[in-house]
């Protein structure tokens, strides 16, 4: 549980920290990806879940 929170909280710094130091790059990102259909933003999402399952199991079997 403690790895979790730990994980989530790195995720707002490091998100804080692109919004922070780009502002207008990431709202023109945001309304990018508000425009692009769900099929494909469904795709990606489950692309990304899956690659984040990966480096999380390689990190526990090598690290």
């Amino acid at each position: 549980m403690a790895d979790l929170i730990a994980a989530l909280g790195l995720a707002l710094a490091i998100e804080g920290i692109v919004f922070a130091a780009f502002p207008d790059g990431m709202r023109r990102a945001m309304y990018e990806a508000a425009q692009t259909p769900s099929d494909r933003m469904r795709v990606v999402g489950l692309v990304s879940a899956v690659l984040g399952v990966a480096v999380v199991f390689i990190a526990r079997q090598f690290g």
